[in-house]
């Protein structure tokens, strides 16, 4: 009987010893969730930037198109940009070519023509 005690005696005390020298599963579990919580976060934080980004473009697309709506007419002699792309547009310019001639892009300068014809002007 004593030879059975010393020996789980033994096997216990290596057993306990040798758990100081074995990876906690538990630590890895939380290390991996650690860094997928600063990934979620840093791939948050990237899309809020460009969020950010797409939505300026947005307000300043909106601005041009409030400027197209209600031009300045600080000069009434000369005919606003947005009236001379309607003029040429129907004077039967491609867009490409109003948008050489204007030095604008070809996509606001059918911005511009879109926002024309949307309103009831014929081309």
């Amino acid at each position: 009987m004593m030879p059975i005690l010393i020996t789980l005696t033994a096997i216990s005390v290596v057993l306990f010893i040798a758990s100081f020298f074995m990876n906690d599963r538990l630590k890895d579990v939380e290390d991996q969730v650690e860094q997928l919580s600063i990934q979620v976060m840093q791939d948050t934080y990237q899309v809020k930037k460009k969020l950010n980004v797409l939505e300026e473009e947005l307000l300043t697309g909106d601005l041009t198109e409030e400027m197209i709506k209600h031009p300045r007419s600080s000069s009434s002699k000369s005919p606003s940009l947005a009236q001379t792309i309607k003029s040429m547009y129907q004077g039967g310019y491609s867009t490409e070519r109003i948008a050489q001639e204007t030095n604008m892009s070809v996509a606001d300068v059918k911005n511009i023509v879109y926002s024309y014809s949307a309103k009831g002007v014929p081309q």
